[in-house]
């Protein structure tokens, strides 16, 4: 079971695993004293545990590129998540001035789409495969409603971005003397 520590609002919060990488590669998960892998790694994310993936030697946070030969792992596999296009353009981001906006709408997309699965999940207890195929195949207004608030809860963080983009843009412009 995982150790809890108590957070500065005096609630008990699960304790982040602590896994060390060593330089053969291994991962070390320091609250079980075991090696794992990093299918084992993946099951962390899956359950929602937290945890922080370290540098045995340097102590360096190496998290994130743990977290991406994960996600390479499972693109690997068989059934790709992301297409060529996708990769494609995700690229074109990096070291292009809209790199921390398309990062920050990324990540306020997926989690809008992962609390709309959870409406979903919720909304559905209690139905039979036949029923919610069925539910499905309807197009339901409550299904429509739905994906209906996602779509705009999508447009409305675009817009939020690229109303801050355009602000940034000003403000830049306004230093070296120049007006839109």
């Amino acid at each position: 079971m995982p150790s809890k520590k108590t957070s500065s609002a005096g609630q008990s919060a699960p304790a982040a695993h602590v896994i060390k990488k060593y330089p053969n590669r291994r991962l070390y998960d320091t609250d079980t004293s075991t090696y794992i892998t990093l299918a084992e790694v993946r099951q962390l994310v899956m359950d929602g545990e937290p945890f922080v993936v370290r540098d045995a030697k340097t102590n360096e946070d190496l998290t994130r590129s743990i977290l991406l030969q994960i996600i390479l792992e499972a693109e690997a596999g068989g059934a790709p998540m992301f297409t060529e296009a996708v990769l494609t353009n995700i690229i074109r981001f990096y070291g292009n001035a809209m790199q921390g906006f398309m990062g920050t709408y990324l990540e306020q997309n997926v989690q809008t789409f992962m609390d709309l699965q959870a409406r979903m999940r919720e909304q559905s207890k209690g139905l039979t495969p036949e029923m919610l195929t069925q539910l499905m195949n309807l197009q339901s207004p409550a299904m429509q409603r739905l994906m209906g608030n996602y779509v705009e809860q999508s447009k409305s963080m675009f817009m939020q971005m690229q109303e801050q983009m355009q602000k940034q843009t000003e403000q830049m412009l306004g230093v070296f003397g120049l007006k839109r």
